[in-house]
């Protein structure tokens, strides 16, 4: 029996497995028909390795300085430990114990991401909430755009990978890999699209107005009846495409002017219901972080996950508005959330 110097992977978990079974280092030796010394040597090594963990005490903070730290982590929420300790003067303290700390009186999240808006930008919405307060929702088609990549809007993903278990891997592209550009409104229960914007477009005033010829216009609004079309509100946001003369007289030209084209307040994708649909289309096609390998693909996906909307939940989302125009009004003119 040759002597060999190391012991492979799959070896050593036998090794562990046969001493739980209760076999001897020398019964082990003949089972894997290693050298007795070998067996011995890694069974001595692994019970040195195995010494128990001592916790160091953390440094004493004083309930005055714990104040002073609770009060900056407020003031500052996006600084990192060892910022909020140092503008406290509490030198001294490892990070370990910086972050114990801080979790007892706070936890981490993601920073909300708002519009900017201004005292004139706050005075044009309540202006925008006064004037539509009364408006019939259920005649008005709400409408954006929404653009989807392949990796989802972080490209990347947290999972719970269970003990024992390798996480998942996920495509890294040295490109990026671009993305799809998809345009869809919501009128009372119905879903208009989605469409999709074609590959390489930029939409200015001229390709957007193209683009609503050949599948709004064309495909849906067509259809619709006369009576329809009389009532209808053409809601869209002030994008420079959609907000120019050429686009503003182009609609006027299909009947879409004055009254039937709602003004949108700025910086207010808050308001949009529409806004609420793209977070349901994205939860469903990048779900369990899902990743995609073709433009095709993700445009399937987003199709499907349209496809799986109800009336009822396009319904709850119109039928929003009576509430988001009174807070608008509540917060004069401030950010609503969605």
């Amino acid at each position: 029996m040759g002597q060999k110097k190391d012991l492979t992977g799959s070896e050593k978990s036998k090794i562990v497995r046969y001493l739980a079974e209760g076999c001897s280092s020398l019964k082990i030796a003949k089972l894997l028909k290693r050298d007795h010394r070998t067996i011995k040597r890694f069974i001595q090594n692994s019970q040195q390795g195995c010494k128990k963990r001592v916790e160091k005490p953390r440094r004493k903070i004083t309930a005055h300085e714990l104040r002073k730290v609770k009060h900056a982590a407020a003031k500052m929420p996006l600084a990192t430990s060892l910022a909020i300790f140092q503008s406290c003067n509490i030198t001294g303290v490892p990070k370990s114990t910086r972050c114990a700390i801080l979790r007892d009186m706070a936890e981490v999240r993601k920073a909300e991401r708002r519009p900017p808006l201004n005292k004139t930008h706050k005075l044009k919405c309540q202006d925008w909430a006064k004037k539509y307060l009364k408006t019939d929702f259920s005649k008005v088609l709400w409408t954006d755009e929404m653009r989807v990549s392949l990796d989802g809007p972080d490209g990347w993903a947290r999972n719970w990978i269970g003990e024992g278990q390798r996480a998942p891997v996920r495509l890294r592209r040295q490109q990026g890999g671009g993305g799809v550009l998809v345009w869809a409104g919501i009128i009372k229960d119905e879903l208009v699209g989605p469409f999709r914007v074609e590959d390489g477009v930029k939409l200015n005033s001229q390709s957007y107005c193209q683009f609503l010829e050949d599948t709004f216009f064309k495909q849906w609004y067509r259809k619709k009846s006369a009576s329809f079309k009389k009532n209808m509100i053409f809601m869209q946001d002030n994008a420079p495409s959609h907000a120019s003369k050429y686009s503003t007289a182009w609609l006027a030209r299909k009947g879409i002017k004055e009254e039937k084209l709602m003004t949108w307040p700025p910086c207010s994708p808050d308001l949009n219901p529409i806004e609420n649909l793209w977070s349901i289309i994205k939860c469903e096609i990048y779900k369990e972080g899902k990743q995609y390998t073709s433009l095709n693909s993700v445009w399937e996906a987003v199709v499907a996950a349209a496809r799986n909307v109800d009336g009822e939940q396009i319904k709850t989302l119109t039928e929003s508005m009576d509430g988001r125009l009174l807070s608008v009004l509540a917060k004069k003119g401030g950010y609503i959330g969605r």
